[in-house]
């Protein structure tokens, strides 16, 4: 399935689904939209062909990096196995990517773009530069490329992914309960995206909250809390091209991060 017959599906379940189960009124075509649908589209194919550079590079250093029966070990295990492993060690790769995003400047200037929506659903997963999409995914792929998962696991794990990233950021009212605890569910990563103070730079892992708080990044209010409001202090550009740029502009004022990162109940 291409780029686009992909976000034609997606929009064909996330539309419907945001319109019966609501988290805050908004429109469908709310501000931003066109722009996040280009970067869909763009971002979609230079990702793919990123992926193909990326994966011809490890496949040849691979066999230095890691010992043959290290990748003959790991391709010998069930398929289910091989899935459940890839999605851990690829969301503390994405953990740590995300993490670094946010206390780097430089790279936080990239990744401001995907915090600059202010009406989060499920097309604001699309918005993301390029740069800060490929270390964040890098990061994730790397390692698993390396240690030889065979392609059924990682092309798993990359559809879970994809779908994942879509329901998290869907303006839907959903309740996982205790479930909350071991999968990332849209309530999590809504308050990754707050504006409020107390919720900034929390809640960094894609998949599995429980590595927040292992490292003391969860941000989890008990009771029916939302976030007040998404965005960031720092004026963003709307337009793709400008949003390209915008990294490589004199620096921009910095967000302020949180110098407490403690778990939260």
């Amino acid at each position: 399935m291409n780029v686009l017959s992909t976000l034609l599906l997606v929009a064909l379940i996330f539309v419907p689904l945001e319109r019966l189960l609501a988290r805050r009124p908004q429109p469908i075509f709310r501000q931003g939209w066109l722009s996040d649908i280009i970067c869909w589209l763009v971002n979609g194919y230079v990702f793919t062909l990123c992926l193909g550079l990326l994966l011809i590079g490890v496949t040849m250093a691979s066999s230095w990096l890691v010992p043959i029966w290290v990748r003959e070990a790991v391709t010998s295990q069930p398929y289910w196995i091989q899935i459940v492993e890839v999605v851990v060690i690829a969301d503390i790769g994405v953990y740590f990517a995300h993490r670094m995003c946010h206390t780097v400047p430089w790279l936080w200037r990239f990744h401001a773009i995907h915090h600059s929506t202010e009406e989060l659903d499920w097309l604001s997963t699309a918005r993301v530069h390029p740069l800060d999409q490929f270390v964040t995914r890098g990061c994730a792929l790397l390692p698993v490329l390396a240690l030889g998962f065979s392609e059924i696991a990682i092309g798993a794990y990359g559809l879970l992914y994809t779908w994942q990233a879509f329901f998290i950021h869907s303006n839907v009212r959903v309740n996982f309960g205790p479930l909350r605890w071991l999968v990332v569910s849209p309530e999590f990563h809504h308050w990754h995206h707050s504006s409020d103070r107390e919720a900034r730079d929390r809640n960094f892992a894609a998949q599995l909250p429980l590595l927040d708080f292992l490292f003391g990044t969860l941000y989890m209010p008990r009771g029916d809390r939302a976030p007040s409001a998404f965005g960031l202090d720092q004026p963003i550009p709307s337009s793709y091209p400008a949003q390209l740029l915008y990294p490589f502009q004199s620096a921009p004022e910095e967000r302020p991060l949180n110098t407490e990162l403690s778990s939260a109940p």
